[in-house]
């Protein structure tokens, strides 16, 4: 998912194979979180979007490798 706000920041080919592919990516990942933020400025928004899942995920998988670690 960062690697899809980073593409978009910079303007990325859309019609891109590689870029259409992050962004698919992104968007089965951050699904339930599409949308949350509705703002005026695209490139705020789609870093809010994408960047709150990856956030979550990021939290989410540390949580996992502690408990992993302390087994």
């Amino acid at each position: 998912m960062g690697l899809w706000i980073v593409l978009y920041l910079l303007d990325a080919n859309q019609g891109n194979v590689f870029v259409q592919f992050v962004k698919g990516m992104a968007d089965s990942l951050a699904w339930w979180a599409r949308d949350i933020f509705t703002m005026n400025t695209e490139g705020l928004r789609v870093a809010l979007n994408y960047g709150l899942p990856a956030a979550v995920y990021l939290l989410v998988g540390h949580l996992i490798a502690g408990r992993v670690r302390s087994l």
